[in-house]
């Protein structure tokens, strides 16, 4: 079991979906790096400039997630662990992440958790799992600050990951799984021109933390398996994942392109193993 303390939300992520698409080669070098180095964790907040950002809560929280089939002692590619860890981020919350080998599940793990899913968290001495039913209870426990997503904005770009692996699945050009995912990006992209920059506006709230680390995931693995990339026409789509980019840096609470590696996985390759809260697919190319 591998574990790293965060110490108090050392950066808070105000902005936590601006960088999804950040590269490396972009990587703050201005402030210090607060995370521990062995995961690699580089963040800055335009919250921060010099001084520490007290936590907002004192009880220490234990996330369980997937780690990274190829560099097990870093963070793996599931967005679902990564909305929980930009979420305590958010909200400034201290906490310990354990990084858990999906692939070969320890015994420690399926002892908290029968079904073996990750995210998982504990909460007052209690562990819970599905990353909807954990934001929800992270907002009631701390709602400062507030995250919520009013109801009638919660479905915007909730579409969009099926979609994304309907058309990564598809072997046929034909099939109308690119135009789908297409007609679900063009609806997003239109929202964001006239709500954006985020969801539910001006602030960010939990379904840009949900859909982020996926809209990640889709420009990554569409590229690499289909040369796929969002079409200029989606301006908006493209500035959402990339707005305020001087405001905040990221790298490994998401799945960066360097994962990838042709040579281990040529295609066609399994490489997505998508939990779903509930639904585990094997995504074969």
């Amino acid at each position: 079991m591998s574990a790293l303390k965060i110490p108090s939300a050392a950066f808070a992520i105000s902005s936590s979906i601006n960088r999804l698409a950040f590269k490396l080669r972009h990587r703050s070098r201005s402030r210090p790096v607060l995370l521990a180095s062995v995961y690699g964790l580089h963040c800055c907040s335009r919250r921060m400039a010099t001084a520490a950002v007290e936590p907002a809560a004192t009880e220490h929280l234990e996330i369980c997630v997937k780690a990274s089939v190829t560099t097990p002692d870093r963070l793996g590619d599931c967005p679902f662990s990564q909305r929980i860890l930009l979420t305590v981020e958010e909200k400034q919350l201290s906490y310990s992440m354990k990084l858990v080998d999906t692939g070969n599940k320890p015994e420690w793990f399926l002892k908290i958790n029968t079904e073996g899913k990750v995210p998982v968290i504990k909460i007052d001495e209690k562990w819970i799992a599905d990353s909807d039913v954990i934001t929800q209870t992270l907002e009631e426990k701390f709602p400062s600050p507030p995250l919520a997503t009013p109801p009638e904005k919660a479905p915007v770009g909730s579409k969009i990951f099926s979609m994304f692996i309907g058309f990564l699945k598809s072997k046929s050009p034909s099939d109308g799984t690119e135009l789908q995912l297409l007609n679900e990006l063009t609806s997003f992209n239109d929202y964001i021109k006239e709500n954006g920059p985020y969801i539910n506006g001006k602030e960010v709230s939990a379904a840009d933390l949900s859909l982020g680390p996926k809209l990640y995931h889709m420009e990554i693995a569409l590229s690499h398996y289909k040369s796929w990339a969002i079409p200029d026409s989606l301006p908006y789509v493209k500035s959402y994942m990339q707005v305020y980019e001087n405001d905040l840096f990221f790298t490994n609470f998401i799945f960066v392109a360097s994962s990838i590696d042709p040579q281990k996985n040529p295609k066609p390759y399994n490489l997505l193993y998508v939990h779903a809260d509930g639904i585990l697919l094997h995504v074969f190319i």
